[in-house]
């Protein structure tokens, strides 16, 4: 195959280890990467997906090992400091993604500035003038302002200084700058991050057009659904490839999981009855023949040899004390000025028994203000609200450090306020924490030690403990792995109760959503149906257009 030859092959990983003090996070890791291909990284949280793309990069040096790339092969990295080009202008600052055009470009601009030029000067700017064409350098700003307005960046913004920009602004600048200049390996860690919608259906668009090779790391599950040709899962330190996109290797590994286990239970079971055997008649001198063959058989009979997964997966399971009434919510008239900015505008609707709504739109800050309001942590500027009387709530706020920071209890301690009469006993709360992967010496972990993902899963244990028939959700799958994104996606897909939740994770919103509501400026769009159906609606683009003047 064309694949296997070597001039497919753009870069070659050979026996590379890295070793952090009481954790190797690759080991012997060997394998080529072909040209053409979209390389999506997956592997739990730790599991050593940044550290592999950082040594990719040439930002770390592996203990053991090499990278080798073939030669002329330019690479491009999405930088994730933020601040790095403060003072570079927008446009600018993506141009520094093919460097060597940037550099040539700096030197000729030096050059032409000299009142002394010389003959020498003139020579030196005649060679770079030529390597500048060759480069495509006379369409780079046009080219670099085509990627700017295709991820949401428009003409207004090209030229100002990127600390001008807001954090969502300043990502698809970054985004821009590694994607320009059409690199032959472009190395992406979670570039849909801070994306809105139309900015992700966007660089969706790029990549499956995108010829070159491409190795990104996501939690983004439909995204990568659309894009990817070849998984490199990390597991153990290890690498293995598989062919295909990402529910296809879900469905072969969970496949593969109930395969071996069905055979493992055939052979412990054989184990069983050989044993018995041998136990029943080993003294029996009539049968004696009979359990020294089965010993014998015993001894020869192992378990399949293929290393389980390391992977874990939470269980999520929530359940309702009681089913809620016909009145769950109705919002009247809502309004909410932050810094001088009018996030919600005459907000209205009503929730219904069963509804799963997602709330979506361009403002997040406007989601998160809503549900604030609703959660009594905020008052309204105008309107109102009622919950109905046989309403249990629960809250999932997307900044939780208030749960966290500065808190020394135990787990099991920072969750026994949550628990319900008869659960407060150490068993039963561990019995929680085991379901969210806190099991055994993890239990006893201080809470304001916790990485990001721990806490969520704190948060969603304590979601699971509550019992309420109506659960409000700010972004759940923040900092979460794929494993943990699963989970708490079917565990929701079960849930029984009122929803209310945004997210930016589209499989989740899919799959979990049967209403949606976009906030705009102006008011909402409200709607009952998928979330596929809503963003492919003519009819919903000509309202928000008539709202917002945007498609």
């Amino acid at each position: 195959m064309a694949e296997n030859k070597d001039k497919d092959i753009v870069m070659k990983c050979r026996h590379m280890e890295k070793v952090y003090p009481g954790t190797k996070a690759l080991d012997d890791v060997d394998f080529n990467i072909y040209r053409g291909k979209v390389n999506v990284l997956i592997g739990e949280n730790g599991a050593g997906k940044s550290t592999f793309l950082k040594i990719l990069a040439g930002e770390l040096e592996p203990n053991k090992g090499s990278v080798f790339i073939t030669p002329g092969e330019r690479m491009a990295v999405l930088k994730q400091d933020h601040f790095m080009f403060d003072e570079f202008e927008v446009v600018e600052t993506v141009l520094y993604g093919h460097k060597r055009l940037y550099d040539i470009m700096k030197e000729k601009e030096a050059l032409y500035a000299k009142e002394d030029f010389s003959d020498e000067d003139g020579i030196k700017v005649s060679e770079l003038e030529g390597e500048f064409a060759e480069l495509d350098g006379w369409s780079a700003e046009s080219n670099a302002e085509i990627l700017l307005n295709g991820l949401g960046v428009t003409n207004e913004f090209h030229y100002v200084k990127m600390k001008e920009l807001t954090g969502t602004q300043k990502v698809k600048v970054l985004l821009a700058q590694a994607l320009f200049g059409n690199p032959d390996i472009l190395l992406l860690d979670e570039p849909t991050n801070h994306l809105d919608l139309h900015a992700i259906k966007w660089l969706e668009n790029f990549l499956m057009d995108f010829e070159n090779t491409v190795i990104v790391v996501s939690h983004d599950r439909h995204f990568l659904n659309k894009i990817c040709t070849n998984i490199a899962d990390i597991d153990y330190g290890k690498i293995t490839m598989f062919v295909g996109n990402y529910d296809f290797w879900y469905s072969y590994t969970q496949m593969t999981q109930r395969q071996l286990k069905d055979q493992n239970k055939r052979v412990e079971q054989k184990i069983k009855e050989l044993q018995e055997f041998i136990q029943r008649f080993s003294a029996n001198a009539s049968k004696a023949k009979q359990a020294t063959s089965r010993k014998k058989l015993l001894d020869n009979l192992q378990m399949d040899t293929i290393k389980p997964s390391s992977r874990r997966y939470p269980f999520c399971s929530f359940k309702q004390d009681r089913e809620v009434g016909n009145d769950v919510l109705l919002v009247e008239g809502l309004s909410k000025t932050i810094d001088g900015k009018k996030v919600l505008d005459n907000v209205s609707f009503m929730i219904r028994p069963n509804d799963k709504v997602a709330f979506v739109g361009k403002d997040e800050i406007a989601r998160t203000t809503l549900f604030r309001i609703l959660m009594g942590e905020m008052e309204p500027d105008e309107g109102t609200f009622k919950w109905g009387i046989t309403t249990k709530t629960a809250y999932f706020p997307k900044d939780n450090a208030e749960y966290f920071d500065g808190c020394h209890d135990s787990l099991i301690e920072w969750l026994r306020p949550f628990a319900k009469e008869g659960e407060q006993y150490d068993a039963d709360i561990r019995g929680w924490l085991g379901r969210m992967l806190f099991s055994g010496e993890e239990a006893l972990k201080e809470a304001n030690v916790l990485s990001g993902g721990e806490r969520v899963r704190c948060m969603l244990c304590k979601m699971m403990m509550s019992g309420a028939n109506v659960m409000i959700l700010d972004e759940p799958t923040n900092h979460l792995d794929l494993e943990s994104i699963t989970a708490l996606n079917e565990g929701l897909m079960e849930y029984k109760g009122t929803l209310l939740f945004d997210s930016h994770d589209h499989q989740f919103t899919q799959t979990i959503a049967n209403r949606i509501i976009e906030i705009l400026p102006g008011g909402i769009i409200d709607r009952q149906m998928t979330f596929d159906e809503y963003i492919e609606s003519e009819e919903i683009d000509a309202i928000r257009e008539k709202m917002t003047g945007e498609a």
